[in-house]
C-alpha cells in the first residue's frame, strides 16, 4: 500500500490539467448538442446525457488513479492472457443481437454498452511491447515482425467485420510506429508505411476535389463497397455540415447553447463524433484554438513519458499509447475539416461515450504509472 501510494505522489501532476479543460468542454458541447432544440433560449446544463458522462468521468479518474499506482511492468505477465480475451469478446459481438445494424456493443444491463474495439486498440499496445522486448535482438529479422503484425491484423479483421473501420483503421498507425520504436524489420515497416501514405493520400485528394469520385468509382469498388466508398465523396452531408458549423463560429462564436445549426440538430451526431464542429460554433476559432492547445500539452507531456522511460517495455509502452492517442485527435478533427473520411472516430476525453473514455483513462494512468516508476 505504501508504494502505491508512493507511485501516486510521484505522477507527473501537469498533465492531469490538460484532460480536466477537456472534460469541462466535453460536458459544455454535450450540454448543447443534446439539449431540446424547442427550448431554445433556456439553459438547460444537467441533460440526461452530461449525468452519464458525469458518471463515466468518476468511473475514469478511478481508473486512472488505480492503474497510475499500480506496477505497469506487472502488465506484462498478463499481456498475452488479456490480449485472449479481447479476442473472444470480439468474436462473441457476432453472435449478440445487431444494434443499429451492426455488431459493436455488449447491453450490460444498468450501464451504457460495452464496446471491446476500444479495449483492443490498448491491449494490441501492451502485447506488441511485451513481443518487441522479448525479443529485442532478433526484432529486425522477419518473422519476429511479422509476429506482431498477425497480432495486430487479427483484432484489426474483427473489428473490421463489426464493421467498424474507423476502430479497425486507428490499430494500423499504432502498430507501425511501435515496429519502428521496437527495431523491427526495416523493409516491412517501410512497405507498410508506403502503402498506407498511398491510400491516404489518395483519400484525401478526393475529398478535397482533386481527384474525381465518380471517376475512380468502378476501380475502388472492386476493393471496397458501395456504402464504405461513400465515405470518400466529398460532397457528403455530414462533412458539409461539419464545416457549416465550423464556419458559423467565426472568429468569437454564437455562444453556449445559442448555435441554430447545433442546437438544431442540423449537425450529425453533434454530442459524439462531431464535438469539435459543435463546440467551434459555439465558441469560434477561439474555442478551437483552445482545443488544440490542450490535445498539444496532453500529447507533449505524453511524449515526455516516452523519453525519460527506465527500460524498453515502458518505452515501448508509452510510444504506443501516445501514438493511439494523437491518432484519435488527428483523425476526428481531420474528418470534421473535410481532409479525411468520416469514419466514426470519436474525439478523446471530449466525445460522449463510456468506453472510449473509460480505456483513454486507463491508457494516461499507465503512462503516469511508467512515468513515476523513474522516480520509485
Amino acid at each position: 500500500m505504501y508504494l502505491e501510494i508512493l507511485r501516486i505522489r510521484k505522477i507527473d501532476w501537469r498533465a492531469i490539467f490538460p484532460v480536466i479543460g477537456l472534460m469541462i468542454i466535453s460536458l459544455l458541447v454535450i450540454s448543447s448538442a443534446t439539449n431540446d432544440p424547442y427550448r431554445i433560449g433556456e439553459e438547460v446544463f444537467m441533460t440526461p446525457c452530461v449525468k452519464v458522462q458525469l458518471q463515466w468521468y468518476a468511473i475514469g479518474w478511478l481508473a486512472y488513479f488505480l492503474f497510475a499506482s499500480f506496477d505497469y511492468k506487472r502488465i506484462r505477465n498478463l499481456s498475452f492472457a488479456v490480449y485472449l480475451v479481447m479476442v473472444v469478446c470480439l468474436v462473441g459481438l457476432f453472435f449478440t443481437t445487431p444494434i443499429q445494424g451492426v455488431r459493436r456493443w455488449y447491453r450490460i444491463p444498468g450501464v451504457m454498452g460495452f464496446q471491446p474495439s476500444e479495449m483492443a486498440k490498448l491491449v494490441v499496445i501492451v502485447q506488441l511491447s511485451f513481443l518487441l522486448e522479448k525479443y529485442k535482438s532478433i526484432a529486425h529479422r522477419f518473422w519476429p515482425t511479422v509476429l506482431c503484425c498477425v497480432i495486430s491484423f487479427i483484432p484489426f479483421a474483427l473489428v473490421l467485420k463489426q464493421p467498424d473501420l474507423g476502430s479497425a483503421l486507428i490499430l494500423l498507425p499504432q502498430t507501425l510506429v511501435m515496429l519502428y520504436y521496437g527495431s523491427a524489420n526495416r523493409w516491412i515497416i517501410r512497405t507498410l508505411t508506403t502503402i498506407a501514405c498511398l491510400v491516404l493520400s489518395i483519400s484525401s485528394l478526393m475529398l478535397l476535389g482533386v481527384l474525381s469520385h465518380e471517376k475512380l468509382r468502378p476501380f475502388a469498388t472492386t476493393i471496397l463497397k458501395s456504402y464504405q466508398y461513400e465515405r470518400l465523396n466529398p460532397q457528403s452531408y455530414h462533412q458539409d455540415a461539419a464545416q457549416t458549423a465550423i464556419g458559423l463560429g467565426g472568429v468569437v462564436g454564437s455562444g453556449w447553447q445559442k448555435s441554430e445549426f447545433t442546437l438544431r440538430h442540423f449537425l450529425p451526431y453533434g454530442h459524439t463524433d462531431s464535438v469539435f464542429p459543435a463546440f467551434v460554433e459555439e465558441f469560434g476559432l477561439l474555442g478551437g484554438i483552445l482545443v488544440l492547445v490542450l490535445f498539444f500539452l496532453l500529447i507533449y507531456r505524453c511524449f515526455q513519458v516516452s523519453a525519460i522511460a527506465k527500460e524498453d517495455f515502458g518505452r515501448l509502452l508509452s510510444a504506443g499509447i501516445t501514438t493511439y492517442l494523437a491518432v484519435h485527435i488527428l483523425m476526428n478533427i481531420g474528418m470534421m475539416c473535410g481532409i479525411l473520411p468520416i469514419t466514426g472516430v470519436p474525439l478523446i476525453l471530449v466525445s460522449y461515450g463510456g468506453t472510449s473514455l473509460l480505456f483513454t483513462m486507463v491508457a494516461l494512468g499507465i503512462l503516469q504509472s511508467v512515468y513515476a516508476e523513474r522516480l520509485m
